[in-house]
């Protein structure tokens, strides 16, 4: 906030007249006039401060926001098209929207439903899941055993197991792991034994070095078309996005 503050202030300096403010060629007791001046002038109207604070908060958003497109426009094909992702939706859907999950993260988590939702609700989405275990040794062994379900399995086998995982309440292990995998009639074993393969550690690799240069850090990220979308975002946002993208 004080930084904010700070920045507004050189905001409003810079504002004034350039001739009025030529620092340059003020003498000592001018600069300190002027400083009190300011100073006089910010007290008796307090809200110039908060109206050039949101002026700048308006500002930095906007050059983060131009920011993000050209991000996503850069990395489109790892973004939409990897190869190796797990498309779910509707294929062919009109409207991509990515998403970035850990399965130990409880937002991401809280997102889940919205996500299956807006699914449901539209049948003209394309959804793609990028692996992204930031939050430990039990994020990195669900994401592991996730993509292995997926390679070793199928698509449909790894969307009951994300499924799964998203709603689990335990710790989890290998054992753990194991039993789901049996308890859903899959090969736990060469799961187990896919886990720690080179084609799954490249999946995390690469989604980890996307995740960098789109300056990724938490879970969940969503993309949505040309749009960087970070944190949870409920049901009802994600549509009303939806159809912005849309029209």
């Amino acid at each position: 906030m004080f930084r904010l503050l700070a920045s507004a202030l050189t905001c409003l300096t810079l504002a004034a007249p350039v001739a009025a403010l030529d620092f340059k060629t003020m003498t000592p007791d001018e600069h300190a006039a002027f400083g009190e001046a300011v100073r006089e002038y910010l007290l008796q109207n307090p809200q110039v401060i908060m109206e050039a604070v949101a002026v700048l908060e308006q500002r930095q958003a906007e050059l983060q926001a131009q920011s993000d497109l050209t991000l996503v426009s850069d990395n489109q094909e790892a973004l939409f098209n990897d190869g190796f992702s797990f498309v779910g939706g509707n294929p062919d859907g009109d409207v991509t929207l990515v998403e970035f999950l850990d399965y130990r993260c409880g937002f991401c988590r809280r997102a889940h439903p919205e996500i299956a939702k807006l699914l449901e609700t539209d049948g003209n989405i394309r959804l793609v899941v990028k692996e992204f275990p930031i939050l430990g040794d039990q994020s990195m062994l669900a994401s592991r055993f996730a993509i292995a379900t997926r390679q070793v399995a199928g698509s449909d086998s790894y969307k009951t197991i994300s499924d799964t995982l998203m709603e689990f309440d335990g710790e989890i292990s290998m054992p753990a792991l194991l039993r789901i995998a049996n308890t859903l009639g899959l090969d736990g074993e060469a799961i187990q034994i896919q886990m720690n393969s080179p084609d799954v550690t490249a999946e995390i690799q690469a989604t980890r070095a996307l995740a960098q240069r789109l300056q990724i850090s938490g879970t969940p990220t969503f993309v949505m078309q040309d749009e960087l979308l970070r944190g949870f975002l409920p049901y009802d946002q994600l549509l009303q996005i939806v159809n912005e993208k849309r029209s």
